[in-house]
C-alpha cells in the first residue's frame, strides 16, 4: 500500500505529494514544522507539538488557517489510514504559493500537508554504547537574527553543522553560539550530568526550546535530580560525568565522546540510562490515542 500524504485536505499517494515551485516554503523556507512521534497508537505529547507549531506560525505572522482541533484531527487520520502503530509524524504549514519576490503578502494560502512514516535516527547500537560527536565550526544563528522558539523551514544553519560532522565521519555536531557558549546539536538538545546534577542550555542564547527536552527536565525532576538551566563552555563538557543528547526523533541518546574527548569512562552513564528507561515508560503509558 502506498504512502497516504495529506495536502490541503485532500489524501495523496506518496508518488503525486506535491506542493508548487512558486511556494514560498520552497522558494525561501518560508514556514514552520513540527515532528512528533507515536507509540502503540498513542501520539506522545501532540498538544503541545501542535500549540508549538501555532507559536511558531505566529511569530512569523504567518496565519494557519484551521483550528487546532482541526488539525489534531487530520493528524490522526493520518495515521490511520497509513495503519502505522509506530510513527513520525511530521506536520509542515508554508506561506503558500506566491511569486519569485520575497513579499508574504503575495500568498494567498498557506500551504498544509502531513507525513506518517517510519523513522530510524540512528543505529541501535549507538543507544547501547553511546554516540561520538564533534564541535562544528558552524556557529548557531544568534537569537536576535532568528527566534530559537521558532521552528522554521529554514534549517541551512542546522545542516552546514550536519556537513561538518559528515565530513569528521560521525553523525551529530554540536553547534556553538558566536561567543562559544554551548547551544544544541544539529537535531537534538544536549544536557550533561556532573557532579549528581543536570545542565543544558537555556533557551534565550539560541536552543530550541523541545518538548522532549522539556520532558527530561520533568523526568530528573521527579527523580530528586537538580536540573538547572546554564550556560557553558565546551570545557564544561568535557569535564561532564554524563553527556546525552534529547529530540524527538532521536529520544534520548547517550553521548561518549566530543571530539577526541571521551566523557566520563566512555559509556553511556547510570544517571542517562535511568532517565532513558523514565522516558520510554512515559511513552508506554500516554498519549492522544488513534
Amino acid at each position: 500500500m502506498s504512502l497516504k500524504i495529506f495536502i490541503d485536505g485532500k489524501f495523496v499517494d506518496k508518488e503525486d505529494a506535491k506542493v508548487s515551485v512558486f511556494d514560498h516554503g520552497v522558494l525561501y523556507g518560508d514556514g514552520v514544522f513540527e515532528g512528533i512521534r507515536s507509540y502503540n497508537r498513542h501520539v506522545f505529547k501532540l498538544d503541545e507539538h501542535i500549540d508549538r507549531l501555532y507559536e511558531s506560525a505566529e511569530a512569523i505572522r504567518l496565519n494557519i488557517p484551521v483550528s487546532k482541533k482541526e488539525f489534531i484531527s487530520d493528524i490522526l487520520e493520518t495515521l490511520k489510514l497509513n495503519d502505522l502503530d509506530d510513527a513520525y509524524i511530521r506536520a509542515v504549514v508554508t506561506r503558500g504559493v506566491g511569486d519569485l519576490g520575497l513579499d508574504p503578502r503575495k500568498c494567498a494560502k498557506p500551504t498544509i500537508f502531513i507525513i506518517a512514516d517510519k523513522i530510524a535516527l540512528y543505529p541501535e547500537e549507538l543507544y547501547e554504547d553511546g554516540l561520538p560527536i564533534i564541535i562544528s565550526k558552524t556557529r548557531r544563528n544568534h537569537p536576535t537574527t532568528l527566534d530559537p522558539r521558532i521552528k522554521s523551514l529554514n534549517y541551512l544553519n542546522n545542516i552546514l553543522a550536519k556537513i561538518d560532522a559528515i565530513d569528521a565521519g560521525v553523525v551529530e555536531a554540536l553547534m556553538l553560539t558566536l561567543e562559544g557558549y554551548v547551544v544544541e546539536c544539529t537535531g537534538d538538545n544536549i544536557f550533561i550530568i556532573k557532579d549528581g546534577k543536570m545542565y543544558t542550555p537555556p533557551s534565550d542564547i539560541g536552543a530550541l526550546e523541545g518538548v522532549t527536552r522539556n520532558v527530561i527536565i520533568e523526568l530528573a525532576r521527579e527523580r530528586n535530580i537538580e536540573t538547572d538551566l546554564k550556560v557553558m563552555m565546551s570545557k564544561e563538557l568535557f569535564e561532564a560525568d554524563e553527556c546525552f543528547l534529547t529530540g524527538t526523533a532521536a529520544e534520548i541518546i547517550p553521548v561518549v565522546k566530543i571530539d577526541d574527548k571521551v566523557i566520563g569512562t566512555g559509556k553511556p552513564g547510570k544517571i542517562t540510562q535511568e532517565i532513558r528507561k523514565d522516558f520510554k515508560k512515559l511513552t508506554e503509558t500516554g498519549g492522544t490515542k488513534y
